[in-house]
C-alpha cells in the first residue's frame, strides 16, 4: 500500500465502454469512463504501443534468453506508434493503487514498448465510482476495460494483474472464459447484479487469502445492443499474468496482510484508507464468498496463465504461487516464475521483468 499522490485527471462523461477522450502528454493517449455491468463509472487510459528509439525491431526488450521480437510489431499508426490491430495489455493495479499512480504508469510505459496498453482505476480508487470490495466485484470492472481494448480494433487482449489486481485477472480469465457456464451465468461473484445505470457498488469483503466456499450463481450481466452474450466474448482474454496475487482468502500471516485486514474490516480503518490511502472500502461483508483464486485456475485452460512472484514478497509467502500451480489441470496449463530478490507488486517489478512477461505474452 501506499500513500503517494495521486496524478491529474480530466474526467469525461460517463458513456458505455466505447466513449473517448482526447489526447494527453502521452502521445495518442485517450481517456474515457467506462460503465460496468452494475453501473459504476471507472476511469480509464488508452496508449498505442510504440517502438522505443532505442530498440530496433524485432529485438528483446529485457534480460537475456528473452525471446526475439515484442508483442507489438506491426506497422506504424504515426510517429512511434504501430498499427491498432496488434495486441493490447489492460493493466489490473493493486489495492490502494490507480492508473495515475507512478508504479502503474512505469509499468503501463514498459508495456507500450511492445503493445497497446490500457490502465483503469478498480471501483472505490482513483477517479472512479463505487466502493472497492477488494477483489470481488472488480471482476466486473476489468471486463468492461477489456471490452473498451478490444473496441480499439485489437485482435488479442492480454491482462496482467499485481496482488489484488492479479486475483482478478485469474478470477475474470475464469469467470468469462471458454470453460464458463454455457447458459451466460457468470459464477463466483458476491451478490447480485444491479439493473444497468443503477451506480452501486454490489458487495464489500475481506481481503486477501482462506478457501472460498463453492461458488454462487448470478444471471448473465446486461447485454450491450447487439450482444447476444452478454458482451461475454468481448470481455475475455487470451493470456493472463499474475503478479504477486494471493492463492487464498482471508490470509493474515503476515504483518502487512494483518494491517490490510485492519483497513478493511474496521470502520477506523476505512476513514485510514479512504483519507490516507485514498480508498473508498465497501462495508459489506462477501455474501457469497467468491471464487478464490486458486478455485479458479482449473477453470482458465487452455487460456495461458504465467504466475509471477518475488521470494521476498511481504504479503505472500511462496506458498500462494506454488498453490496456484498446483491447482493447474494439466502440465502445461500454468507456468511459475520465482523471482530472486522481489518483493511485491508494481512498486517491485523491474523494468527488465516487465520486458520478460510481455515477451512471454509475445510467444502466446
Amino acid at each position: 500500500m501506499t500513500a503517494e499522490p495521486e496524478a491529474s485527471f480530466v474526467r469525461i462523461g460517463v458513456a458505455p465502454i466505447t466513449s473517448r477522450g482526447g489526447r494527453g502528454p502521452v502521445q495518442g493517449l485517450r481517456r474515457a469512463t467506462l460503465l460496468t455491468d452494475d453501473g459504476v463509472p471507472i476511469e480509464a487510459a488508452y496508449r498505442p504501443a510504440r517502438r522505443p528509439a532505442h530498440r530496433p525491431p524485432g529485438s528483446a526488450g529485457g534480460s537475456a534468453g528473452e525471446s526475439a521480437g515484442g508483442v507489438g510489431d506491426g506497422a506504424g499508426s504515426g510517429p512511434g506508434e504501430r498499427s491498432a490491430d496488434g495486441p493490447v495489455i489492460v493493466v489490473a493495479h493493486g489495492f490502494t493503487g490507480s492508473l495515475g499512480r507512478p508504479a502503474v504508469q512505469r509499468v503501463a510505459d514498459v508495456f507500450a514498448e511492445h503493445a497497446a496498453v490500457v490502465t483503469f482505476s478498480f471501483r472505490g480508487h482513483g477517479r472512479s465510482g463505487g466502493r472497492s470490495t477488494v477483489g470481488d466485484r472488480e471482476v466486473l470492472d476489468l471486463a468492461a476495460a477489456v471490452r473498451w481494448a478490444r473496441s480499439f480494433g485489437h485482435r488479442r487482449v492480454a491482462t496482467v494483474g499485481f496482488s489484488m489486481g492479479g486475483s482478478v485477472v485469474i478470477r475474470h480469465a475464469a469467470l468469462y472464459g471458454p470453460n464458463a457456464p454455457a447458459d451466460g451465468a457468470v459464477p463466483g461473484l458476491g451478490g447480485a447484479v444491479p439493473e444497468l445505470g443503477d451506480a452501486v457498488s454490489g458487495r464489500g469483503g475481506a481481503s486477501g487469502a482462506g478457501d472460498s466456499r463453492g461458488p454462487g450463481d448470478l444471471p448473465a450481466p446486461p447485454a450491450p445492443p447487439g450482444a447476444a452474450d452478454g458482451g461475454r466474448a468481448e470481455a475475455r482474454t487470451d493470456a493472463v499474468v499474475a503478479v504477486s496475487a494471493p492463492a487464498r482468502w482471508y490470509y493474515r500471516g503476515t504483518a502487512p496482510m494483518r494491517r490490510l485486514h485492519w483497513v478493511v474490516t474496521r470502520p477506523a480503518g476505512r476513514l485510514v484508507g479512504r483519507y490516507g490511502l485514498r480508498t473508498r472500502i465497501d462495508t459489506r461483508e462477501w455474501d457469497p464468498v467468491p471464487l478464490s483464486p486458486v478455485g479458479s485456475v482449473p477453470l482458465i485452460a487452455p487460456v495461458p496463465l504465467l504466475v509471477v512472484h518475488g521470494d521476498r514478497d511481504p504479503y505472500f509467502p511462496v506458498d500462494h504461487p506454488r498453490s496456484l500451480l498446483a491447482a493447474a489441470p494439466s502440465a502445461d496449463a500454468v507456468e511459475l516464475w520465482l523471482e530472486p530478490g522481489m518483493g511485491h507488486a508494481e512498486n517491485a517489478v523491474a523494468p527488465p521483468l516487465l520486458h520478460r512477461i510481455a515477451d512471454w505474452l509475445d510467444g502466446r
